[in-house]
């Protein structure tokens, strides 16, 4: 083996140092890149909604009362806070009762209130096409034949009141067959009348169209 000088060795023993330092760094650098995932994988699950974190719920406010208004053929028409659970008759009651043109057989008393509805108590309809007040203070003719019908098919001289028809009666309107006439009963029924003609839309099977069709025969 030759001998060498000084600072050949030197030399050596730099290049040595500077293998070592270069295997080092790339094997820190190999760590790093097989450990980022991870830590990329849990830093998700920590960011992110933890399994055991409760989750949170915002319920609305109960205080167990129902705020209804009640119009039409009451004494005293207004907005009256009941009790969840109590009924139309409740809500009749608290008004000052119903007037003595109330037609109270149009009108579901044992249907539960709910909060913000509002309980259109219908007047009885002038018989023979006399004026009536309507329930929602609008106005219109009156539907005729305070619940009576008259001949099957023929059509009623003037518009017909909507709290107050029969299935009948709203059988001889312009495309409303037995089916749709069915199914304003269940809704007046349901929602305690019809404060406008307007909510003949919420009913099924009335569209736009239907609907302006409609507006010149019924009333409220």
């Amino acid at each position: 083996m030759p001998d060498l000088s000084r600072s050949e060795l030197a030399a050596y023993a730099a290049c040595l140092v500077l293998v070592v330092l270069l295997g080092w760094r790339v094997l820190r650098a190999d760590g790093e890149a097989s450990t980022a995932p991870a830590q990329r994988r849990g830093g998700a699950t920590t960011t992110g909604a933890s399994p055991d974190t409760p989750s949170v719920s915002v319920a609305p406010a109960r205080d167990g009362s129902a705020t209804v208004h009640v119009v039409g053929a009451v004494r005293r028409p207004g907005v009256y806070r009941l009790r969840l659970g109590q009924r139309v008759e409740d809500a009749i009651r608290r008004a000052g009762g119903a007037s003595s043109a109330t037609d109270l057989q149009a009108i579901n008393l044992a249907a539960k209130v709910a909060d913000g509805q509002q309980v259109v108590v219908p007047r009885r309809a002038a018989v023979g096409g006399g004026s009536g007040a309507p329930a929602s203070g609008g106005t219109g003719g009156a539907a005729t034949g305070g619940g009576g019908t008259g001949a099957a098919g023929v059509a009623p001289s003037g518009p017909i009141n909507l709290n107050s028809a029969t299935a009948e009666q709203l059988d001889t309107l312009d495309g409303v067959g037995p089916a749709t006439a069915q199914k304003i009963l269940e809704y007046r029924t349901q929602h305690g009348g019809f404060a406008s003609v307007d909510d003949l839309a919420q009913v099924p099977g009335i569209g736009p169209k239907k609907l302006e069709a409609l507006k010149a025969q019924v009333t409220v």
